[in-house]
């Protein structure tokens, strides 16, 4: 992984490479950033470019062709040691290394790291994974060995939030004063759940979301590139969210069931609204929240465009086929009325209310504001 693999984060990455040019290592680097912004894949560019024999002086990248970048690139780098959260194996002790095939296979597969397909990985899609105290005493043993081949050892550990306290503890000592030729990466996605004493042992850098174009050149091949930017948009930087909501069968699904819901309301037909929110009710507690979310955004876009204000609008092709005869029914009337209701339902859907009961209240208040 070399930097320009890496979408955005310019400042980051000139810190990172003046860290390495000018000799001012910390023990201990804590990369964080929004889930989806790349945070692993710049780690993983730093830690190949403070390896790389090939760069010179003046090079702000690593070469990616020397040994060592081609060990990084197939994830093989002898002084690189990973530790990342797992899952129990029966009673025994359980180690990173129990799962190192699922550990490459999600980071050659995805480089963003989709935490969601971890714990499926891991063999329970259910599971809670966490950084166990056995590992301190692994990364212990393999820093106190000389490296074998780059003259730095790099402990690289994914989701330092998900230390369990004694492992975070267990490794205070080793943090803050680390083996000669040794130093700490951590990325993190939730720095504020990592031990207060494990975050102030480390220097810090921290990710801004991508920009909505970075994001969408990203998730952009061979698509409209409407679409790409209305999906970047509404994935506020989250290359992740961004891709999962392009040609899913949720994001279609919830365009067609918004275009029901309000069909139906206009034409004020109450026994298909019935069957309507017997429908929604059948997606389950967070199917449903997604989806009034969804209604929330193409409430707030359609409203946009009925002000004409087509700069700030971000649609789907198909978002905007129906909104465009849509959009004068969304108002200022009733568009604040609109996104109450749908927010208050939201909120009775979180707090276990009866789905039926609340979508089919919901569908009834959306006939009387869509009159207004």
């Amino acid at each position: 992984m070399k930097f320009s693999d890496v979408p955005g984060h310019h400042e980051a990455k000139r810190r990172l490479v003046e860290m390495v040019q000018q000799g001012r290592l910390p023990h201990a680097l804590l990369i964080s950033g929004p889930v989806g912004s790349g945070e692993v894949m710049l780690a993983r560019a730093f830690v190949q470019y403070l390896h790389c024999t090939g760069r010179s002086a003046t090079d702000n990248d690593s070469c990616g062709q020397c040994p060592s970048c081609r060990q990084h690139q197939s994830l093989n780098h002898a002084d690189l040691h990973f530790a990342f959260p797992i899952l129990k194996k029966g009673s025994g002790v359980t180690l990173c290394e129990d799962y190192m095939p699922q550990w490459r296979e999600l980071l050659d597969q995805d480089p963003w790291m989709d935490f969601r397909r971890w714990p499926e990985m891991l063999g329970k899609a259910n599971g809670q994974p966490v950084i166990y105290v056995d590992e301190a005493d692994v990364l212990r043993r393999k820093l106190s060995m000389a490296a074998r081949v780059s003259g730095l050892n790099v402990a690289m550990i994914w989701l330092p939030e998900k230390l369990v306290p004694a492992t975070a503890n267990a490794l205070l000592k080793l943090i803050e004063e680390p083996e000669p030729g040794s130093m700490f990466v951590m990325v993190s996605n939730a720095p504020a759940e990592i031990l207060p004493t494990v975050y102030s042992r480390c220097q810090r850098i921290e990710l801004r979301r991508l920009s909505d174009a970075e994001v969408a050149e990203v998730i952009g091949q061979g698509l409209n590139p409407a679409d790409a930017l209305a999906a970047a948009h509404v994935a506020e930087g989250n290359v992740i969210a961004a891709r999962d909501s392009l040609g899913t069968r949720d994001s279609q699904r919830n365009l067609d069931l918004f275009m029901q819901l309000m069909r139906l309301a206009y034409q004020r037909k109450v026994g298909d609204l019935k069957a309507w929110s017997e429908t929604v009710a059948a997606l389950g507690r967070d199917g449903i929240c997604r989806f009034l979310d969804y209604c929330q955004r193409m409430v707030r876009e359609n409203f946009i465009l009925n002000l004409q204000v087509p700069e700030l609008n971000y649609l789907t092709a198909d978002e905007g086929q129906f909104s465009s005869r849509f959009c004068p029914f969304i108002n200022e009337r009733n568009v604040e009325g609109l996104i109450k209701e749908l927010n208050d339902a939201e909120t009775d859907i979180r707090g276990n209310t009866g789905a039926k009961i609340v979508l089919f209240d919901l569908a009834i208040k959306v006939i009387i504001l869509l009159k207004a």
